[in-house]
């Protein structure tokens, strides 16, 4: 069974930092692109990060460019993102997800992060 479990989210002040962790099972995790998507409260999904099987090919929304980096230990099978400068729109729910064929197929529950001072 696959599982993706976020973790990491929580309440920060604006120009601070956090990082995510999403921990995989279930599946060859190494041989799997993954990527972030967040959803801010009353809008729709919006794509955050993408990071390939391939080393190094990694690929942000334009609103996080500059701003967030995404990286993966696949010795741990788990994901990361790290966020830096955080602004007040950066609040959402964050979401790690699986590639496969072509499309997103697995998603996790989710981690709640809150930028507010």
């Amino acid at each position: 069974e696959v599982q993706l479990v976020e973790s990491g989210g929580g309440l920060v002040q604006p120009g601070g930092s956090l990082r995510l962790s999403c921990a995989a099972s279930g599946f060859t995790f190494s041989r799997n692109d993954m990527t972030w998507v967040r959803q801010a409260p009353g809008k729709g999904l919006e794509w955050v990060s993408r990071i390939n099987i391939v080393v190094g090919s990694t690929s942000y929304g334009d609103s996080v460019k500059g701003r967030f980096t995404i990286s993966r230990d696949d010795a741990k099978n788990t994901l990361y993102l790290q966020m830096g400068s955080l602004k007040p729109e950066d609040t959402a729910v964050y979401y790690c997800a699986k590639w496969g064929l072509g499309t997103v197929d697995y998603w996790g529950q989710g981690t709640p992060v809150t930028v507010s001072s």
